[in-house]
This record gives structure tokens, C-alpha cells and sequence, in this order.
């Protein structure tokens, strides 16, 4: 069992990109996928993550939905919300979209620092449903099968890829599947 890897999912997103029928950006193939959003849709994960990432988010969505997850981005599928405006109004719709979502992973980068809606996020996230765990994206070339998060990401469970399933490791080492573990 492994964390994802930033050079994996940046091949997937590359693979989706080249399987486009025009060469588009990983922002763009992202964008076009609201014209498939319905209000009405439920969600496995509401993934947070850094908007510097879309390369990234990108690999990782797809990865995600291969393998039969059904999964939220923000700026996706809500392409009207201004994500460098913090207001009521959007919070209130970020709210409304995380109720749809059975889960929370919080994709850290070396990005995700510099986000001002990941921590909120997740601290509604965990206060409102609990169901929430890490994604570390490991960043370096070797495979890495733990995490130790810093500050208060170190106080999560974090998800774990084994051949094609997700996982989710217990701080005390458990691990269990993700259906599992989102339906306790």
C-alpha cells in the first residue's frame, strides 16, 4: 500500500489530456465536466484541495472516479463561485455541496499551504459529518507508504492506494476500505 504519487496522477492527467480529441489544458478538460452537474447528485468525496493543483486534481479525480467513486470539485461544479471571494453567499453554497458529499479528503501539496478555504473545509467538514481523511500527494521519487502530517493534519486517518482500491489508515494502523470506513 502506497501514497498517490504526484508523478502518477500527473501521467493520468496527461493521459486524459491526450485522449481529448483537441489538446486542452487540465483546467480546461476540469471545466468542461460541469456541463455534466446536477444539485440533485450525491457525491462519495468532496475533495479539497489547492486550485494551484489542477494538473494534479486533475489525475487524481480521474483516478478517484475509475474506480467508482463519485467525486466533488468545487470549482468544477460550481464554475459561478469566485474562489478569491470569501463571502457568506459562498460559503453558504460550499456548505450546501459538502451535505451532498459522504466524505472529506483533504489532497495535501505543496500548495495546499497557501489555501484559504482548505482549513475551513475541513474543520466544517469534520465538525458536520466526521468523515475525513488526508490525501497526501507524495511528492518524491520514491514510494512512500506513510504519512505524518504536520499540525493538525497529523490528528486524521489518511487514505492509502493498494492496486487500484482506497484505503483509509487508522492513526493507531488500522486500515480499512473506503466503503468501509465511510459507512461506520
Amino acid at each position: 500500500m502506497a501514497l498517490f504519487s504526484r508523478r502518477d496522477l500527473i501521467n493520468k492527467a496527461n493521459s486524459v489530456i491526450q485522449k481529448s480529441y483537441y489538446t486542452k489544458s487540465a483546467s480546461t478538460i476540469l471545466n468542461e465536466s460541469y456541463k455534466a452537474y446536477s444539485p440533485f447528485k450525491t457525491y462519495d468525496i468532496f475533495l479539497s484541495h489547492s486550485y494551484q493543483d489542477a494538473e494534479v486534481i486533475l489525475g487524481l479525480k480521474n483516478t478517484l472516479e475509475e474506480r467508482g467513486y463519485e467525486v466533488y470539485v468545487d470549482w468544477i461544479e460550481d464554475k459561478q463561485l469566485s474562489r478569491g471571494n470569501v463571502n457568506a453567499q459562498t460559503a453558504n453554497q460550499i456548505r450546501n455541496r459538502m451535505r451532498t458529499c459522504r466524505s472529506l479528503f483533504y489532497a495535501t501539496s505543496d500548495n495546499s499551504s497557501d489555501s484559504k478555504w482548505m482549513p475551513w473545509e475541513l474543520g466544517y467538514y469534520d465538525g458536520y459529518k466526521g468523515k475525513v481523511a488526508i490525501l497526501p500527494i507524495n511528492n518524491s521519487s520514491y514510494q512512500k507508504d506513510s504519512f505524518e502530517g504536520q499540525e493538525y493534519l497529523g490528528l486524521y486517518n489518511y487514505v492509502i492506494d493498494n492496486h487500484g482500491f482506497v484505503y483509509i489508515k487508522y492513526l493507531n494502523g488500522t486500515i480499512k476500505s473506503f466503503r468501509e470506513w465511510v459507512s461506520e
